[in-house]
């Protein structure tokens, strides 16, 4: 069976990682988290006292960029592949609230996105790959065999993330989570390099109403079809 691409953009907060990990294992797929990897980055950023909130040290990142080394290491009691940052599981940390607080600034840096896309264009030359985040169909894999673009209204996606994090055991306030949704947005969408928009030929998942099985059901099923279609190599590098 012919193996393609998909590539699933949009917003923050709208479910992109989780319905990525639903075709991935659906199809046998390999499934790559991009926003992971930006946030592991932004996790060393931080570690390295170069992101706050008054500053953010672009060269000194840019000249630390060969010290980071990124790898997906899969979990086979969890089922679900983990990020580890210089050979550490941060999994965890990259998660909380701190890190989504700076992600964007720290993603938006030219050299930062260079070598990230370059990784991920190299984890595609096999296909047979499910990869989301905010420029995978428009620069990551432009001739992606199906592109995905997923919003929701910013409310819906605020109290999505604020129950994930409850859930996790964070201390947080909705308000707060509303704002760095939008916040979020605003940068990923106006940022100079790659910025956050939807490709001519994606197709617009707007799932403000819609559950998870609804979800995953009718893009497996825009998958399958144009799976059946024997596109001839899916992506060409």
């Amino acid at each position: 069976m012919t193996k393609i691409i998909i590539a699933i953009d949009g917003y923050s907060s709208t479910g992109k990682s989780t319905i990525a990990k639903q075709l991935a294992k659906a199809l046998s797929y390999v499934y790559v988290d991009t926003g992971a990897m930006y946030r592991a980055v932004t996790l060393f950023a931080l570690r390295k006292h170069l992101v706050s909130d008054s500053h953010l040290d672009q060269e000194i990142l840019i000249d630390l960029l060969d010290e980071i080394e990124l790898r997906f290491k899969y979990n086979p009691e969890l089922e679900l592949s983990e990020m580890f940052l210089n050979g550490e599981n941060v999994e965890k940390e990259i998660r909380q609230m701190q890190v989504s607080q700076y992600v964007s600034p720290v993603a938006e840096i030219k050299e930062v996105r260079a070598k990230l896309v370059a990784m991920q264009q190299k984890m595609g030359k096999e296909k047979g790959l499910v990869m989301d985040g905010r420029d995978i169909g428009t620069v990551v894999f432009p001739d992606a065999a199906l592109k995905i673009f997923m919003t929701a209204s910013p409310e819906k996606r605020a109290t999505r993330r604020y129950k994930e994090l409850l859930d996790k055991g964070e201390e947080v306030v909705f308000e707060a989570v509303l704002e760095n949704v939008q916040k979020r947005d605003y940068i990923d969408s106006t940022r100079e390099f790659s910025p956050l928009k939807q490709a001519e030929d994606a197709i617009v998942f707007d799932n403000s109403d819609m559950g998870l099985e609804e979800q995953f059901e009718r893009l497996l099923n825009f998958a399958n079809r144009i799976i059946e279609k024997n596109p001839k190599d899916g992506y060409m590098l």
